[in-house]
This record gives C-alpha cells, sequence and structure tokens, in this order.
C-alpha cells in the first residue's frame, strides 16, 4: 500500500493541517466582493476545473506512486472538481438512511477500500509581499492524502469541513503538480452516516491562500447591544507574534463608524452609539476591516442578540419562531458539489415562500453558504458533520426499539475511544462560523444518541462561545439509570413526536425553549398538517418553531425518456443491496426546485398577515401581522377580490395600513355583498417593495373569508339539482328487469342498472356511451408515501381488493322518472363486511341520476382510504371545469394552497406527477365538476361538498408503478367522486395523522347526482 493506514486510525485525523480558523479570503486591499466574487482577490488562487483522475475499486490496486512529478498521467482520465466520482460515471450510487453500507467494525472499514486518484497541473507566480502558501480544501468524502511536487504534504478528514495545509516549502514558482488520494470510506465514515446518498470525492473548492509571514491568522468578533448602543469585541490571533494592525467598523452606507490602530494587541473594542440591527426582514450588515502591513481582510457583520429568558427565545428583544427548513447538499446533476448560483437559488425560493431559517443537516455548508445567509437574512443552525445513527441498528438479539434506543449510545456516544473524534467535528464547525451572524445555533450533529463524549462538546462549545445557543435532539437517547450532563444544552428539541408529546412537555413544567428540528416530513403528497404545527407555535411561547424535513428531493438525473421526461434514480435503483428506496425524496422541492404543492402549502400557512375577522355590518376588517421586525405597511400590500360562484363582482387594492410587528390593526373596508351565492372575501398579500431576492409585486400568500348573503348556496349547483322540467320528453322510462339487470329506456338514453353490485353498468345518453367500464363503489387510493404505515392495516383489511355486492335491488316507476333501492356490502376475500349500504337511485325523464348512499362502517376495521363513486369514462371528455377548492389539490389537512373558485382545465394537468406516483390531484368542497369533450358533457353535484379526482391514470397504475415516467395513461379519463378522503398527514417519518382528519366515521350519507348533457 502507497499511504500510511491512516484512514484506520483514531489517533490520526489529521496530519500537517493548520489549526481551525475563521474562514475569510484576504486580499491586498480592502474588497467588498468577496462573499460572491472571491476570485476578485489577488491573494486567492482557484483550482477548481478539469484534473486528471484514476479510479480504483481497491486502494490496493493503486500500486504506483502517482504522485511523483515525472509520473506518467497519460492515462488518466479528466473529471470535474468540485465533483463526485459517481457523479461522474465511477463506482456506484448508493442511498440509505440509517444503515452502514459496511460492516460495523471501528475503525475498520472494508479492504478493498475504493479510491480516486487525482492529478492538477497549475501555475504559480509568487507575491513578494505575501510569500506563504495555504492549500484550502472546502470538502472532500471521505479522507485524503495530499502531495505537491512529490512532497507528502499531509491526510485530512471530516468530509464537510475545510482542511487547510502550509505548502510554502514545497511551493514553486511555476509550474507545479498536485497530486490528492481520495478515499471512500474511513474511520470518520462511522460518523457520517447521514440520510444522504454515499457520494465520495472531492466536492468543494480547492484553492490557494498567498499570505503575509506576519499577519492575522484568526479572530472571532463578539457583539453586544447595551441601552440602546453596541459594541463589537474582536478578538485577535496571530502568525509567529502580535503586528500592528488597523481595525475599522463601517455602516452600510461606507461611512466610518469607529476605527482603532493597534500596535500590539489581542483584542480591540469598537463602539456602535446608533446601531442599525441585523434580523431575517432587513439583514442590515457592517463592514468590519482588519488592516496590517501586507492584508486586508474585509468581513461584513450583523449585530444581532439570541438569548432565552424564562424558556421563551428571543431575538433582538422579540419573541423567536423559526420558520425554517433542513437543507442538504443535493442536486440531481452535480451530486453534492453545489455552485453558490445553485445556493442561491435555493435560498430564493425559500425566502419567497417565507421561510426565515435553514438548518444545515447534517453537516456544515460551504462557508460561502453562511455569507449568503448574512447578506440575504436567514437565521442557521450550523450542524456538525456527524451522524452515527447505525448502531440503532446493528444486530441486537433484544430488537425492540426499547432496548435499541437505551444501547445506541454504547459503541459511539458514550465511547472513550471517539472522544477526540467527535470533539475535532464541533470545533471545525464553531471555528469555522464563528463569524456568522447568520448562525444563532450550534448543533452538535445529529442522531448518534448521547454519552460522555457529547457532554464534552456541549461544555466546549458554551465555554469558547456563550452568545449563541446550543441544541442536540438525540441527547434523549441515553442508557437508562445512568446521569447525564444536560446543563449545556440550551434547547429541548425534538423530531416528529406526536402533538399529545408535545402538550405533555409544554403542560408539565418545562425547563427549556422546545424547538422541531424535524417535522412536517415532506414525502410525496405531503406534508397534510402544516397549519396545526402553525398554531402550535403560536400559542405557547416555550414553542420556538421548527424545521420542516427537508428542502429538496434527492435523486439521480440519468437523461430523459423517449417522451422527454427525467429519468430520476432513487435507492435501489443503482443495484444496490442496501438501500433505503425513495425515503430520500421527502423534499419540499423537487430535484430540479419546482416548488411541489407541499411548498405552497407552506408559503400560505406562513404568509405575513392573516385576516382576524370581518364584520359585514360595520365594514371592519381586523388584521393580525406576523411580520416580526417591519410594519405590514411597508411589507405588503393587500388586494382584494369579492367572488360569488367563482365570478368576481368586486376587485381593488387596501389603502396601505400600519399595523405593528406581531399586532393586529383595523382597517375600515366596506364591500357589497352579492345577494345570494357562495360568496368570499379574499385578500392577496404581495411584496410592496423589493428586497435582494423578492422582487416587488411577488405574492406572498393569501386567503378567503366566507361572506353571509341571502341564499348561501351555489346557485349553479341549485340549478343542476333541481328538478328537470319533463314537459319536452314526451315518454316515462320503461323499465325492463332481468334476473342480472334493469334496463332504464329513456327518450334519449339506455341505462343498465347491475342488480349484483347495486351500480349502473352501462349509461348511454344520445348515442355516447359514458361508462367504459361499470360504475364502482371505491374505497381504495393509491397509497401516498405518508400512507406508508397505514397501508399496511389498509391492506390486511384487504381495502384494495374490496368490492361491492347487492343482496337485493328493487325498481319502481315514479311518475315519468324511476327509482332503484338496493341493500348491499362491501367486502373482499378472507374478511367479513367492511360496512353495509342502503342506496336510492332516483332517475329523471331527462336522464339525470340521484343517488343517495347511506354507510354503516364495521367499525373493527380501521379508518377509509376514501368513499365514494368511480368511473371509466371516455378519453374525449378531457376538460374540466369545476367549483371547488383549487387550483392545487386539496384534501381534509391539506388544502392552505387552495381557494374556492371555478377553474377550468385539461385533464391531464389535475396530475401531479410525484416521482414515486401515488394518489394526487384530489380538489375538495365542491359543488360540482363537469367533465366535456366534443358535443358531450357530464356534470356531478351535490348539496353537500364533495371531492373528486380526474386522471388519465387508474389508481392501480399508480400504486404498481414505482417511477413516474414508466406511468402509462388507461385511455379512459377516470372520475373519482368521493364523500371524503383520509387526510394525508406526515407519518411517513411523523406522527400518525390527527384523529380529526381520520375518515373513521361510523355512519354517514352520500349524495350525488349525474347529469349528462349535449351541447346544443
Amino acid at each position: 500500500m502507497i499511504v500510511p493506514r491512516h484512514y484506520e486510525n483514531m489517533n490520526v485525523l489529521h496530519e500537517n493541517t493548520m489549526p481551525p480558523r475563521a474562514y475569510y479570503i484576504p486580499a491586498s486591499l480592502r474588497m467588498d466582493t468577496l462573499v460572491e466574487k472571491r476570485e476578485d482577490s489577488d491573494r486567492f488562487q482557484l483550482l477548481n476545473g478539469d484534473w486528471r483522475f484514476s479510479f480504483y475499486a481497491s486502494i490496493y490496486e493503486l500500486k504506483d506512486a502517482f504522485y511523483e512529478t515525472d509520473f506518467d498521467i497519460s492515462s488518466f482520465d479528466c473529471i470535474k472538481v468540485p465533483g463526485t466520482w459517481q457523479m461522474a460515471g465511477y463506482d456506484t450510487h448508493q442511498y440509505t438512511n440509517i444503515r452502514y453500507p459496511f460492516p460495523f467494525d471501528p475503525p475498520y472499514v472494508p479492504q478493498d477500500n475504493p479510491c480516486g486518484a487525482y492529478i492538477k497541473d497549475f501555475d504559480y507566480q509568487r507575491d513578494e509581499s505575501a510569500p506563504t502558501a495555504f492549500l484550502n480544501f472546502e470538502g472532500v468524502d471521505s479522507c485524503f492524502y495530499v502531495w505537491l511536487n512529490g512532497t507528502y504534504i499531509g491526510y485530512s478528514q471530516v468530509s464537510h469541513s475545510t482542511s487547510e495545509f502550509d505548502v510554502s516549502s514545497a511551493i514553486v514558482e511555476g509550474k507545479n503538480r498536485l497530486a490528492v488520494l481520495v478515499l471512500k470510506w474511513c474511520d470518520g465514515s462511522y460518523l457520517e452516516d447521514q440520510d444522504k446518498f454515499r457520494m465520495s470525492g472531492i466536492f468543494r473548492d480547492v484553492y490557494l491562500l498567498k499570505r503575509p509571514l506576519k499577519t492575522i491568522r484568526d479572530y472571532f468578533v463578539k457583539t453586544a447591544l447595551e441601552n440602546g448602543t453596541a459594541k463589537l469585541a474582536v478578538e485577535l490571533k496571530y502568525f509567529q507574534e502580535q503586528i500592528p494592525v488597523t481595525v475599522s467598523l463601517y455602516d452600510a452606507e461606507n461611512r466610518l463608524v469607529d476605527t482603532k490602530k493597534l500596535q500590539r494587541a489581542e483584542t480591540v473594542l469598537l463602539h456602535i452609539p446608533k446601531p442599525i440591527l441585523w434580523n431575517t426582514e432587513a439583514p442590515y450588515l457592517y463592514t468590519l476591516v482588519l488592516e496590517t502591513e501586507n492584508e486586508v481582510i474585509t468581513e461584513h457583520i450583523g449585530l444581532r442578540e439570541i438569548k432565552i429568558s424564562q424558556n421563551t427565545v428571543y431575538f433582538n428583544g422579540k419573541r423567536l419562531i423559526f420558520r425554517g427548513v433542513n437543507r442538504h447538499d443535493s442536486d440531481p446533476v452535480t451530486g453534492f458539489a453545489i455552485s453558490i448560483e445553485q445556493m442561491i437559488t435555493d435560498l430564493t425560493l425559500m425566502k419567497q415562500h417565507n421561510f426565515n431559517a435553514v438548518r444545515t443537516s447534517h453537516y456544515p455548508n460551504a462557508p460561502v453558504f453562511g455569507q449568503l445567509c448574512d447578506k440575504y437574512g436567514f437565521l442557521v443552525i450550523g450542524e456538525a458533520d456527524l451522524e452515527s445513527h447505525g448502531p440503532s441498528e446493528i444486530y441486537y438479539q433484544d430488537n425492540s426499539d426499547a432496548n435499541k434506543f437505551d444501547r445506541w449510545n454504547e459503541p459511539i456516544a458514550d465511547a472513550p475511544m471517539w472522544e477526540e473524534s467527535i470533539l475535532d467535528r464541533v470545533r471545525l464547525l464553531v471555528e469555522r462560523d464563528k463569524n456568522r451572524s447568520c448562525v444563532v445555533i450550534w448543533s452538535m450533529g445529529n442522531e448518534s444518541a448521547y454519552g460522555c463524549n457529547f457532554e464534552k462538546a456541549l461544555r466546549w462549545t458554551k465555554e469558547y462561545d456563550a452568545s449563541r445557543l446550543t441544541h442536540y435532539e438525540s441527547a434523549r437517547y441515553r442508557k437508562s439509570g445512568k446521569a447525564y450532563d444536560f446543563s449545556n444544552l440550551d434547547l429541548y428539541s425534538r423530531m416528529y413526536p406526536s402533538f399529545e408529546e408535545i402538550e405533555d412537555y409544554l403542560g408539565h413544567n418545562p425547563t427549556k425553549p422546545m424547538i422541531l428540528c424535524e417535522y412536517s416530513h415532506a414525502m410525496g403528497n405531503g406534508p397534510g398538517d402544516l397549519e396545526d404545527y402553525f398554531q402550535l407555535f403560536h400559542k405557547n411561547e416555550t414553542m420556538c418553531g421548527g424545521f420542516v424535513w427537508e428542502w429538496c428531493d434527492h435523486a439521480i438525473d440519468h437523461g430523459k425518456t423517449a417522451e422527454g421526461k427525467t429519468i430520476y434514480s432513487y435507492g435501489g435503483d443503482h443495484g444496490e443491496v442496501i438501500h433505503d428506496g425513495n425515503f430520500c425524496m421527502d423534499g419540499l422541492v423537487y430535484p430540479d426546485r419546482r416548488p411541489h404543492t407541499g411548498l405552497l402549502e407552506y408559503r400560505n400557512v406562513y404568509r405575513p398577515v392573516r385576516i382576524v375577522s370581518y364584520n359585514q355590518d360595520t365594514g371592519t376588517l381586523t388584521l393580525q401581522s406576523y411580520l416580526d421586525f417591519t410594519d405590514l405597511q411597508e411589507e405588503v400590500e393587500i388586494h382584494y377580490e369579492v367572488s360569488c360562484d367563482g365570478v368576481y363582482r368586486q376587485t381593488g387594492i387596501l389603502p396601505a395600513c400600519t399595523v405593528k410587528p406581531g399586532q393586529t390593526g383595523d382597517v375600515p373596508f366596506k364591500i357589497t355583498v352579492p345577494e345570494a351565492g357562495r360568496a368570499y372575501l379574499k385578500l392577496t398579500y404581495y411584496q410592496k417593495k423589493e428586497t435582494l431576492l423578492v422582487p416587488a409585486g411577488h405574492l406572498l400568500g393569501y386567503e378567503e373569508l366566507p361572506l353571509k348573503t341571502r341564499d348561501n348556496r351555489n346557485q349553479t349547483a341549485y340549478k343542476l339539482l333541481k328538478p328537470q322540467k319533463t314537459s319536452g320528453f314526451g315518454t316515462a322510462i320503461h323499465i325492463t328487469e332481468t334476473e342480472e339487470a334493469f334496463l332504464l329506456k329513456g327518450e334519449n338514453f339506455t341505462y343498465c342498472f347491475d342488480r349484483r353490485t347495486g351500480l349502473f353498468s352501462g349509461l348511454r345518453f344520445e348515442g355516447c356511451d359514458f361508462l367504459e367500464r361499470p360504475m364502482e363503489l371505491n374505497i381504495w387510493r393509491a397509497p401516498t408515501d405518508n400512507d406508508m404505515y397505514i397501508k399496511e392495516e389498509w391492506k390486511r383489511a384487504q381495502y384494495d381488493r374490496a368490492y361491492v355486492r347487492a343482496y337485493n335491488s328493487e325498481s319502481r316507476q315514479t311518475g315519468s322518472g324511476a327509482k332503484i333501492r338496493s341493500r348491499m356490502s362491501m367486502g373482499a376475500a378472507t374478511v367479513q363486511p367492511m360496512m353495509w349500504i342502503e342506496s336510492v337511485w332516483q332517475v329523471g325523464a331527462e336522464g339525470g341520476l340521484e343517488a343517495a348512499f347511506s354507510i354503516k362502517r364495521n367499525m373493527e376495521f380501521p379508518e377509509l382510504p376514501r368513499f365514494g363513486i368511480r368511473m371509466f369514462l371516455p378519453r374525449e371528455l378531457n376538460q374540466v371545469s369545476y367549483y371547488g377548492m383549487g387550483p392545487y389539490e386539496s384534501y381534509r389537512d391539506k388544502h392552505q394552497a387552495s381557494v374556492h373558485g371555478l377553474y377550468q382545465a385539461p385533464v391531464w394537468k389535475l396530475h401531479e406527477d410525484y416521482l414515486r406516483p401515488q394518489e394526487n390531484g384530489s380538489h375538495m368542497d365542491c359543488d360540482y365538476v363537469i367533465l366535456s369533450g366534443g358535443s358531450y358533457s357530464l356534470a356531478a353535484v351535490s348539496g353537500k361538498p364533495f371531492s373528486f379526482n380526474a386522471s388519465i391514470y387508474t389508481q392501480e397504475e399508480l400504486e404498481k408503478k414505482t417511477h413516474y415516467y414508466e406511468l402509462d395513461p388507461s385511455g379512459s379519463t377516470i372520475l373519482c367522486l368521493d364523500y371524503a378522503q383520509n387526510g394525508i398527514g406526515s407519518n411517513s417519518c411523523g406522527p400518525r395523522l390527527k384523529e380529526i382528519y381520520r375518515f373513521d366515521e361510523e355512519t354517514f350519507t352520500f349524495c350525488i347526482k349525474l347529469v349528462p348533457f349535449q351541447k346544443q
């Protein structure tokens, strides 16, 4: 082997690396552009780009000293840096959530450890005023060895942290050769068991910094707010010895606030008499300039304060609620290698959808990400590159959760051999990002259980930086019967607790503020419980908000299908044995950053203002501002619409109204209320003035309020429900009866009613066959990702195989119409009846069909996925018009992004193309829906709101196919008319669906009228 086995030696975490320090880019003069354009610095040399590369399936295959300057690399391939070798076509992709993809035998890793040899040739010009050179790697997975011009430089690990080497003695003027050997696994991999694809290589920037011999090595900026003034202390560390420094602070208009010239000092104190504080709505930054003889460091600093008082978190003196999201570095094309442009894309979408915070799950992001959050106004939980979830899933004879959780901490969290590795990762995080104003919480890592090593990490963190809060959710997983120290942990953090658990904590003298570091698992069609969490966060001041899991779907882009759909793959699609399927597809945005409907839900739940009430008589509108620091009239322009049965009757813009942050205010607002119909007042909130990421006029949210009219019924639905005049139809319905069916023949229609099912098997109207298959009673849906656990009960109950049988059916004529009464049940092989049904169908002489189903469920069975009628209609009926909640899909606990209105769309557009197919596209609280095509239409209408789903795909197809690009249209238009569906929730990783959203009624009645008609 050409290298020492540092990768299995826990006594060698780093070799020849510089001590960790704050991130900065020096220059020869002040430069304010070094956040997004650090290449502007004359002391910065980027080594990104095309490197030469050779992949080896085992380190034992690498026999040659490839790092020698005269080594022939003509057989090496070309690879992009930053990047990962899996995304470049080497090795194989693997996604795993908890389980280690190798044997649990620390510190050892597989003998055949894949590796990649990298070579970069570059030119270097020496700067006499900055003669030392430091080589920086911002991210390499998992560990690496470095040579420059054939000289061994050093070794390092911790994939998502910066490793810096002094290469001054090895670098030469002119041509240089940099060689790097990267290994896929190392002992540190036991601490990098994050829920993500496992990728390898140099995935972040590589660069050289030219530095003077004597200059600042590190600095720590500490701010304090006192009685309307602020102090800024800068603690300095130097190379070699203390030297003269000029420290100056400028405001955002470049006016000098304070300056100090020091001959020799370790700390300087600056004063800001009238500070402007940094916050998420107005991220005001001062510029700090540290100037020595041959170097200038330019830093951007925000003045802010986070603290806890009486179990409530305050930011700049105001109660804080984190509107947060968990973010991984992930892109379907570039993998872990994320550019500044990609980061800004994410932050732009987050800001435009009302987020104010990011948790860097579960590792530090690239250092520039924190600078961007400073600039654009995001609070950040900075998290150490640390997750050892795997020990909870190693073999235990007692495999109960109680035993696994009790013993989880034994191998790592409470094992002294891991102390230095864990402390090292926390120090690397804190030291690098300590000057980031956005970082308000230090997180020790994720899902690694608790023990002596985390006690020490927390103690070091609080002693080093008492200005920020500390966090570690996994503190709750520890050995029973053993006392632990939690005194340095500021927050009580949970992920995915039930609402009952939260209420229990809040109701029993809590000792720390509670934060949900993960909640509302946004997998597939979901999450469905965002509004409930919003209410919870705001009603109890011990709650300080939470972070939705997670931002984006993780997937690999494998090109396009013939139809142009991107082939996205997930766990198990690459031949790997150990994987966790599509559990990585759990984001608010698709891999290409198109918003899921869940993101639209979030934006509207966290809109900046809400209606408290509207008094129609006095014309008084009361609004609640949910802005934290800004007056409503400065930030939000409010438009209004009065609609009736989907038709706008009145529109306009509200006069600017002053409502202080977090307060309520009354606005005089008279409108004309329609006399009759389903009427709503809708307020829409737009960004008033342009900010860095949000343009003026950007939609921030909306809501509606029902208005009282003389008759609140939808008048279009009312007309459809009224008995049709039969004077134009010359003959009464003729009924022909057989053992199997009733044949109903009217002047312009022939209907066939199946006496065995109690449903119609044929509807022929004006020469058009409206049913391509017999009508069905339907209780199944293609399980959503959030149905992950309940679907097992549903299938055990045979809901997916259920069908209806009629015990008896009777028909009789009623004047010119007909009535059919049936007694039915739903059941399936191996189980007893799930429910009993009494149905009545009334058919009018004009061809309208009214159904009334009275259901009594067998309560031995679990809650229902849905209940309704399913019909296969001709594909030509492909245009939909409906009055209900739209335009986005809506369910009983997931409808905040939708409002009542009259909507039209082609059927295919109602389908939400989740990457793993599942139930989607339902619309609730509908009065009617009309499907049309050519000269024919079919209306469904009810006096009580119902849900519908129209699709080109069957629920069976959605359930069978595992990737969206595999779906085959049915050839029909499938219309589901539902009394109700079960809620959506977030039970794929969150709590069970709340009881109020379960479809668990014992008895209910479903009435629906079908009206076929032909356009004249």
